[in-house]
């Protein structure tokens, strides 16, 4: 049996965190981007602190990252490692660290029936998500991506439950072939273009290998196209992922790996030299506090290091 998650708690996100015209405010703003002339940049926070980070930077919208939160509890990433509420519950801190739009990775629905995946949709636009995405993974070794038509099912009825919203939740249609070891290009875009025509408004094919892939996929629909940067293969700019006809650009878990990676490498220069040099690439403590709350003026600690 799928999570369930508590609806009535999360109504009281809703009403603690943001009024009803604020969340339109912000579903308003994440189509509009996906219409503009220019792709944009979604990065990935895992937590509230890292919303904030983002938020202060200048992004437009954020995304969050499941295999981001797992590694931040200690868990390894993959299908049904965590729950609808947990993913929930993260998502709302995010939501409520910013004033941003936040669309959220929800796996594959966190349920087996359609139903189920409907219902999820409706929980994540009570914790105030303003999009989300669902895949067609399975979880399962043997059979990892789950046969088209089921997967049209999941997709239409994520779609039909976001139609009955009274704001533009957008519902990100993904392909996990790639993403499953499956290098099937023509398999992808065949699922792509039935996600799109079951109403998805963003599609999404991740680990595309190449440039090539790319522009095959957003060339076959007409739906704008997200696609996952921050693999060493993948090295295209955001002007050239543009020119290939892509409308929005994730980086998944890169960055909260990029932090476990400076972690790692700043624990193995004390382990292994005795030194301590990383604290130079380090934020400095006062700015880590306006970071985290840019409202309110530095104190007379602020020059403390703790």
């Amino acid at each position: 049996m799928p999570d369930t998650y508590d609806t009535s708690t999360a109504e009281g996100t809703r009403t603690m965190n943001r009024s009803t015209a604020d969340q339109q405010r912000r579903a308003e703003t994440f189509r509009k981007l996906h219409e503009g002339p220019q792709p944009f940049v979604v990065p990935n926070p895992w937590d509230a602190g890292t919303a904030h980070i983002l938020t202060g930077m200048g992004f437009p919208a954020l995304a969050t990252t499941g295999a981001g939160l797992a590694h931040g509890l200690g868990l390894p990433d993959g299908a049904n490692r965590l729950g609808r509420k947990e993913v929930l519950d993260n998502a709302a801190v995010i939501v409520a660290a910013t004033t941003l739009p936040v669309s959220a990775d929800l796996e594959s629905g966190f349920g087996d029936t359609p139903e189920e995946v409907a219902e999820t949709i409706r929980q994540a636009a009570a914790v105030g998500l303003v999009g989300g995405s669902i895949e067609d993974s399975t979880g399962r070794a043997a059979d990892p991506v789950r046969p088209l038509e089921e997967a049209v099912e999941r997709v239409s009825a994520a779609v039909a439950a976001a139609k009955e919203l009274d704001f533009p939740f957008l519902v990100t249609a993904r392909a996990e072939n790639f993403f499953q070891g499956i290098p099937d290009l023509d398999d992808t875009i065949r699922r792509l273009q039935a996600y799109e025509a079951a109403g998805a408004d963003v599609l999404y094919a991740p680990a595309l290998p190449d440039a090539d892939a790319i522009r095959a996929v957003c060339s076959s629909v007409s739906a704008p196209v997200n696609v996952l940067m921050g693999s060493p293969a993948l090295r295209l700019s955001v002007t050239e992922l543009g020119d290939l006809g892509v409308r929005r650009i994730s980086v998944g878990s890169a960055l909260s790996r990029a932090s476990l990676g400076a972690v790692v490498r700043a624990a193995q220069e004390i382990r292994d030299h005795g030194t301590f040099g990383f604290g130079a690439d380090a934020v400095p403590y006062a700015e880590a506090n306006t970071m985290m709350a840019p409202e309110q003026p530095a104190g007379p600690e602020s020059d403390r290091t703790p």
